[in-house]
C-alpha cells in the first residue's frame, strides 16, 4: 500500500477478511485492550457502525460517551445474546479479546469465536490489529485501492 493503513486493509482483504457493512460485536477484554480500542470505537460510531459489546466493554465505553448495546455472555439465557445474533448473522465483525483464564470467561470467549468461524464472520483476537483494520477501513473505501506492481512502491 501506498501507507501502512492502505497495507494493513489490503493484507487483511487478501487473506478473506471482509469490510463491515453495519453492526460490529466488541468483547475488549482487559482494560488495556478497552482503552486501545476506545479511539477506533468511536471512529466506527461517527462512520455509522452500530456497536454491540459484552457487559465490561459496553459500561466502559457508555463512561466515555460511545453508544453500544449490550450483549450478554452466550451462557446467559438473555437476550441480545451474543451468540444468537452471531447465529443470525446480524453482526458483520467480531472482535474478541480475552481478559482473564477463568472457566467461565474462557467458555464464552470460545463461544463466540467459535461461532464467528463456524459463521463466516470475520473475527480479531487482538487489540492493535483491530484498530488497525478499522483505522484502515474508516479511511478508505474499495474503490480507492488501486494495485501496483511490487516495483511500484
Amino acid at each position: 500500500g501506498d501507507d501502512y493503513y492502505e497495507a494493513i486493509l489490503k493484507a487483511m482483504l487478501s487473506v478473506g477478511y471482509r469490510i463491515p457493512k453495519k453492526n460490529i460485536l466488541i468483547s475488549s477484554g482487559p482494560m488495556r485492550s478497552k482503552t486501545e480500542l476506545l479511539q477506533s470505537a468511536q471512529m466506527l460510531v461517527e462512520h455509522g457502525f452500530e456497536l454491540f459489546a459484552t457487559r465490561g466493554t459496553q459500561q466502559f465505553f457508555a463512561e466515555n460517551g460511545i453508544p453500544a448495546t449490550l450483549v450478554h455472555w452466550p451462557d446467559v439465557p438473555e437476550s441480545p445474546n451474543a451468540y444468537e445474533l452471531l447465529h443470525e448473522r446480524k453482526i458483520d465483525l467480531v472482535i474478541n479479546i480475552p481478559k482473564n483464564l477463568s472457566e467461565s470467561e474462557l467458555q464464552n470467549d470460545y463461544t463466540i469465536r467459535r461461532a464467528a468461524v463456524d459463521f463466516n464472520i470475520p473475527l480479531i483476537t487482538n487489540a492493535r490489529l483491530a484498530s488497525a483494520f478499522i483505522y484502515a477501513f474508516t479511511r478508505y473505501s474499495l474503490d480507492d485501492l488501486s494495485i501496483k506492481s511490487w516495483g511500484e512502491y
